[in-house]
């Protein structure tokens, strides 16, 4: 990859993390069901931290030319687990999630599944290997948030079910 195709792939990655974190928001404020609520806002939140990286990448890259040596490489890693186990308790309190819950996770789902494809191919397009971590990085937070919309996704459809899960009960028939 050269660096006109890095620089380009940067804008796109800058352009997708602020459509994403705007799109969590949104739904963080449309939603009424408190696992929702919490999850699309870490999610969003997350989102703006991974654009403020990758834009002090760019802002770097296009004076220099190279991976520069003193944008922070390090991303937060995602905490999002630590939020559904933190509501989990309240699971049985709450409602199923609304079509337009569903409708907004499975819409994440897809943001999500293709942040993963897209930071992994990057981290394949380089040899760098500062910048590798850099995007493998960003890739597995991407998968992170993958798992945890299933999680959630399943949450919307069943809490009951979930909240077993969550709480790894087991059925005993003796």
């Amino acid at each position: 990859m050269d660096g006109k195709e890095r620089l380009n792939a940067l804008e796109v990655a800058l352009k997708n993390e602020m459509v994403e974190r705007e799109f969590y928001l949104k739904n963080a404020e449309r939603t009424k069901n408190p696992l929702g609520k919490a999850m699309f806002k870490q999610i969003g939140d997350e989102e703006l931290e991974h654009y403020e990286r990758l834009k002090q990448l760019h802002e770097k890259w296009a004076k220099q030319e190279k991976w520069p040596e003193t944008v922070p490489l390090k991303v937060k890693d995602t905490n999002i687990k630590q939020v559904l186990n933190g509501l989990g308790r309240k699971a049985e309190e709450t409602s199923k999630g609304d079509a337009s819950d569903l409708e907004a996770v499975r819409k994440a789902l897809d943001f999500e599944a293709k942040g993963v494809k897209f930071y992994a191919g990057l981290r394949d397009s380089v040899t760098d290997p500062k910048e590798k971590q850099f995007f493998d990085l960003l890739s597995k937070i991407e998968h992170e948030h993958y798992l945890s919309l299933k999680d959630t996704e399943e949450y919307f459809i069943d809490p009951a079910s979930w909240y077993r899960k969550m709480e790894h009960h087991t059925l005993d028939g003796g």
